[in-house]
This record gives C-alpha cells, structure tokens and sequence, in this order.
C-alpha cells in the first residue's frame, strides 16, 4: 500500500478464460491498459495466437478496468467485447493460454495490489500501443526490473533506448515482429535479465520524484547565482 503496509485483495478480478489459471511456473505475458483501441489489446491477442510454437508453455494476461466501473470510457465495453469475440474464435491450444482480466476499480489501492502481483510475476511486460503518451505502466514494470516489449511511439521513445531498457517495436501493427520480439526473451533468461536490471536503473536515474526535486533545487541554485 501507499503508507507501506500489506495490501488485501477483497474482490476478485473477473476473469474470461477457458480452463484454471495459469501454472505457477509458466512465464506470463501481461498488458496493463484501458480497453482502449489506442493500446491494441486485441492485437496483442492476435499476436500472441499467430506466434507458433516459438511461445509455447506461455500464457498471456490482458488486464484492463472491469467496463462496467468506468464510466468515463465508453469505449471500453466496446473493445472488451472485441477481445472476447476474438478470443473465443482462437483455437483451443491458445484459447487455454489467453486471459482476458477485468480488474475491481471501486477500491484505488486494491486495484493497485492487483496490478503490482501481475506485473512482478510477468516474464515479459508490454504495451503494444498504437499512440501513447508517457506510458505509466512502462514505467511501472521497468521499476520492477521487468523486461518490456512496447510500441515505439510518443513518450515511450523517451521512457526505453531500444536493446538497453527493453525493446522497441518500430510498427506497432507488426504482430509477428511482436510476437518475434516477446517470445525471443520468453527463451532467453540471460537477455530478459539484463533488460530488466537496465530498465529500474534507467528508472532511478530519471523516472522517479526525487531525481526531479533534485533537478529543480540544482536550477534553483543555479538562479540565484545569476
């Protein structure tokens, strides 16, 4: 929690998925995002299906807002319903790989105790955006030393040095470079490793309140020397 305390989880997220939840030891694929057309949840589905065997033994989470607690998304309905009219189209060998996650929103801190869980148990974090601004969630799984495959738009280019803090994918409509890009550090422990590990030092040096406060006392100074 905020003040350092153990959070508890109350609600349970709802969950569209065709068999148990994932084994402990399969490595997770997750996206954080609105049920947004810009974050292409539905490609990351579609990636995920077109990628062969290269991942599979993987599961993927696509986690997003419960729709009906978001009243100022109106198309968040729409586009959940998409991602659960594509997923029950995959075939079976996928079908039981693929989650689609709506989270409980009626409690802040709970909702992000949630997010937190999934995001350090992931193998690999994306976002998969078709535009972006500064990409919270990039930032929020870089801190946690995950390696992150994302879109190379808006502020994500300023948030990830491609091969350094994770990797870029120059078309965001490109699901087979996607799938490529996320199954090569599903296999490749040493590579995710050192992503993630250059990701949170990436995040301490520039990402976080105190670097800022630091910034503006050295300008301050730096006036009143004038």
């Amino acid at each position: 929690m905020h003040d350092g305390s153990t959070g508890r989880v109350r609600r349970n997220p709802s969950c569209l998925c065709s068999a148990s939840p994932p084994p402990a030891d399969a490595p997770l694929i997750v996206q954080v995002s609105r049920w947004d057309p810009l974050k292409d949840m539905a490609g990351v589905l579609t990636s995920f299906a077109e990628a062969g065997g290269s991942l599979d033994g993987a599961h993927l989470a696509l986690v997003g807002p419960d729709v009906t607690g978001v009243t100022d998304d109106p198309e968040g309905g729409r586009v959940f319903a998409e991602c659960a009219a594509l997923w029950h189209r995959l075939p079976d060998r996928v079908r039981t790989r693929a989650h689609l996650v709506c989270l409980p929103m009626a409690d802040a801190e709970e909702n992000a105790v949630i997010v937190n869980a999934l995001q350090c148990s992931a193998a690999v974090v994306t976002q998969k955006s078709l535009a972006e601004g500064f990409g919270l969630t990039v930032t929020e799984a870089m801190w946690k030393g995950r390696p992150v495959v994302a879109s190379a738009v808006g502020g994500i280019r300023d948030q990830i040095e491609h091969g350094v803090h994770g990797i870029l994918l120059d078309d965001p409509r490109d699901t087979v470079s996607f799938a490529a890009q996320t199954s090569s550090l599903v296999g490749d422990h040493c590579l995710a490793g050192a992503l993630g590990a250059g990701a949170r030092r990436r995040v301490l040096e520039n990402f976080l309140d105190d670097r800022q406060l630091l910034q503006q006392t050295s300008l301050y100074r730096n006036v009143a020397d004038v």
